[in-house]
């Protein structure tokens, strides 16, 4: 029992670290606005790139990123803990991919659904790249990669965080890796997709801002 209740603290401590709301804080402290107000209404780096400028764009993006990282590491750090012995009939090394697994779709959801902002929040790209990076940095540059070649070539974010979590996937099922861990970025990928509904219709309709270019959502939101 102990263990088990260990083991939830630890998702919870996940997904607190992805609930950590970046890019509202940014708009609070740098602009004194609330960002879900403005722009696409995102809390993702990139409306903040819209609404408040390069810098603190930057600055969500490196802490979003962060926040998949730790999230990973941490998750390897608790789970080999001496104290947190698995009952009888499992085996640690078998418990631990699942736990680390868990705790980076735990981050995930945490960054898309934060409980500081009613379950609200962003696409959680940024966050899927730092689990990518920390879970096997050959897969977090490989889908760094991707995205900077479809931005660089389209100039539209949404397309190209889509581009690298199916890249992500591609790589998971090519490469060698343990069961919980491909089943993670699988998971994680098709989560980052479906969290771009909007922007998935938007592409289809032509309709998709470019980097420069104001969202469609900001075009008819009432001024503050």
């Amino acid at each position: 029992m102990v263990f088990w209740m260990a083991s939830l603290t630890g998702l919870v401590v996940a997904y607190l670290f992805g609930s950590t709301p970046s890019g509202y804080l940014a708009g609070k402290l740098l602009g004194g606005i609330d960002i879900r107000r403005h722009g696409s209404r995102s809390t993702g780096a990139t409306n903040v790139l819209r609404t408040l400028g390069k810098g603190p764009a930057l600055a969500v993006l490196l802490v979003d990123v962060l926040k998949g990282v730790a999230a990973i590491l941490f998750a390897r750090w608790f789970f080999e803990l001496p104290f947190l012995t698995p009952p009888a009939g499992h085996d640690p090394q078998t418990i631990v991919p699942w736990a680390v697994c868990l705790s980076g779709l735990a981050v995930l959801l945490g960054h898309g659904r934060s409980v500081w902002l009613n379950f609200t929040g962003g696409k959680s790209a940024a966050t899927g790249l730092g689990v990518l990076l920390a879970l096997s940095w050959p897969f977090g540059l490989g889908a760094a990669l991707v995205f900077c070649i479809v931005l660089a070539l389209s100039r539209i974010v949404s397309l190209s965080s889509m581009l690298a979590a199916l890249t992500a996937i591609a790589l998971v099922l090519g490469m060698e890796q343990p069961l919980p861990y491909r089943l993670l970025v699988i998971a994680g990928g098709l989560y980052v997709i479906a969290r771009h509904r909007a922007n998935i219709r938007r592409l289809l309709d032509g309709t998709e801002p470019r980097l420069g270019q104001s969202s469609p959502e900001s075009r008819t939101e009432p001024q503050a």
